[in-house]
């Protein structure tokens, strides 16, 4: 889940709360969306590839 910043970056979060804060983890800052979107595909394959 990536969200556009105030700062003009974007922020990739994790799709599920975290049960301990009740809030979605971080899981990166960017400058670009793109750059967020990337990263998102890394992660998504590193959940499953181990």
């Amino acid at each position: 889940m990536i969200r556009k910043l105030a700062s003009g970056e974007y922020r990739l979060y994790s799709r599920k709360l975290n049960p301990k804060t009740g809030r979605r983890r971080n899981l990166g800052t960017f400058k670009t969306r793109a750059a967020a979107e990337k990263h998102e595909r890394a992660v998504q394959f590193f959940k499953r590839k181990g």
